[in-house]
Formats: C-alpha cells, structure tokens, sequence
C-alpha cells in the first residue's frame, strides 16, 4: 500500500491513535499502523478542517458522514482482517474506511449509492494510490455478488436487518460487521458464517446514517 504524503497532521494522527483508539482498548497494531498512516484530512470536504482528527464524525455532504476514528477503529478490528482477504464495503462515503481496509487487506470493493460521493472518493483513493479498491455505484444493500463471494464484509450505514444477499456473498468462515436496528439507535453486529449456521456477537450500541435501498430504508 502506498505511504502516505509528509503533511503537518503527522502529529494529530498520532495523538488520535494514542488517546481516542489505545487507551480505549484497541488493540490490533495493524489496524492502528492503518489510522496512524492514512491522513484522514484528505477524505474531507474541507481538508483543512481542523476536526479531521478529532474525537466525533463530520459531514462530508449529501447528508452523510464520515465516521469517528473510533467507530471506524473497532468496526475494522473487529473484521479480523488478513493481508489476502478480499472486502465488500457497503457505503463508501468519504472512502476513508476503504482506505483503511486496503492497508489490511489484499482487494476491496465499496459499494455507494450516491454517485457524487462515489465519484469523489474514487478521486482521492487514486490520488493517495489505492489502486486495489474498486468503488462501484449501486444499492449497497444487494451487495455486489459480481466480485462474490468476499472473506469479509463490512456496513458502513444502519440497517434495520442483516441483509440475505450480504450472506449470500459471504465466504465460508467469513465475517461480516453491520450497524443493525432502527434509524436512531443501532446494536453494532458481527456475524460470523459456518456454513448454514450464523454466529451474531453483540459489539455495542452505535448510531449511523441509514442505508437506504431495497433491503434497507426506503428514503433518508
């Protein structure tokens, strides 16, 4: 994975993964190497954004958000990623969690709905040289069964359930991490597939902006 451009945020990602990921138990070096070297200014509307590392989500436009470093920290450790794992990543966003994944992991597909947004991340992920992650435009809730079956999914917007096609695409022994419930709460849900068997372990409450799509919320 490409190394991140010198830039005076050095010290603020550092601080962020020190304070807000560390001393709140993460714990995967990985997955801090990851939040330590991504410059997370860039993914924003306003680079220059003196938020960019702080302890919260921002908006990033067409009502969505970017999510905090220390929701995007757990819900990436919890994944348990290896270095030949291909992802699925429903809602794209910023395409700063995409970036994450692909300092992690050999392949990621992201999947957004609004085209504007999939259109910018796209444009950032290139510029920083992520050439292995592949966002495509699309009701992230049907997944994308054309790259199927993937090692890991994870759902970056609230569900109000466990979607059938993201198991359907799911590999054996895969796992897959969704915010699930109803628009103002949400459990954060990792599922593991051992066959026709599903394994659900309760990560903790969560909020995130809906998905909305066939098997997700009908409007915002």
């Amino acid at each position: 994975m490409p190394d991140s451009p010198a830039d005076e945020h050095a010290h603020a990602r550092e601080a962020m993964v020190e304070q807000q990921l560390r001393r709140r138990g993460i714990r995967d070096p990985r997955v801090l190497a990851a939040m330590e070297k991504v410059p997370r200014h860039l993914f924003l509307s306003n680079p220059a954004d003196s938020g960019a590392y702080r302890d919260y989500p921002l908006p990033i436009g067409d009502g969505q958000t970017i999510s905090q470093p220390y929701m995007v920290a757990i819900m990436t450790e919890a994944l348990r990623l290896a270095a030949d794992h291909k992802v699925l990543e429903i809602g794209t966003g910023s395409g700063y969690q995409a970036a994450i994944l692909a300092e992690l992991s050999r392949e990621v597909y992201s999947v957004e709905r609004i085209a504007t947004l999939a259109e910018r991340a796209r444009e950032t992920l290139a510029e920083l040289g992520y050439g292995s992650v592949t966002v495509v435009v699309a009701d992230g809730s049907l997944g994308h069964p054309r790259a199927a079956p993937y090692d890991r999914i994870i759902v970056t917007a609230a569900s109000p359930k466990i979607a059938d096609p993201w198991i359907e695409q799911l590999a054996e022994d895969g796992i897959l991490v969704a915010p699930t419930g109803d628009r103002w709460g949400q459990t954060l849900t990792r599922v593991i597939k051992h066959g026709e068997k599903l394994e659900h372990q309760d990560l903790g409450g969560c909020v995130f902006v809906p998905l909305v799509g066939e098997h997700g919320w009908q409007t915002d």
